[in-house]
């Protein structure tokens, strides 16, 4: 396709040089996607990492807090055992005996509690005796039986 004036020759030059301009526009565009990339890991790690700390930090306030009402609670609990303690004694009139006074009480209720559990073996006992009364008619039935051995010896007795 040559006619002398060298278009062919500047056609290939052209297209030459729109391949190399394609081929750095590519170039520059990988570099900037990958240069991005390793940007938002980066910022993913350090996310990550934030909210790693944010979280300890949550537990670490919420243990701490925990504790404190913990504490408050068995605090208040013993200024109000205190206070029972101290109305009770005004009450009765009665100092740190009345305590005593209370575990003897629980002491005693738990020895009633346990008394109607030893009734049951006496229960027991009651149905016991019904089945002596059949054995003993068993005896009564078993007396004649003896008599007639007896009188049956007798008369053989008497043959002899």
């Amino acid at each position: 396709m040559s006619n002398g004036d060298g278009v062919a020759a500047k056609l290939s030059d052209a297209v030459e040089a729109a391949k190399e301009k394609v081929a750095e526009v590519g170039e520059a565009v990988a570099n900037t996607a990958s240069t991005t990339v390793k940007k938002a890991k980066k910022a993913a790690k350090k996310a990550t990492k934030t909210v790693k700390d944010d979280v300890a930090k949550a537990k670490k306030a919420v243990g701490k807090t925990v504790a404190k009402a913990k504490k408050k609670l068995a605090s208040a609990s013993a200024a109000a055992k205190k206070e029972v303690a101290s109305l009770k004694q005004k009450a009765t009139g009665k100092k740190p005996a009345a305590k005593k006074a209370a575990k003897k009480a629980t002491a005693k209720k738990a020895a009633a509690k346990k008394a109607p559990a030893k009734k049951a073996p006496a229960k027991k006992a009651v149905k016991k005796a019904p089945a002596k009364k059949a054995a003993a008619k068993k005896a009564v039935k078993k007396a004649p039986a003896k008599k007639v051995a007896r009188k049956t010896a007798k008369k053989a007795a008497k043959k002899k």
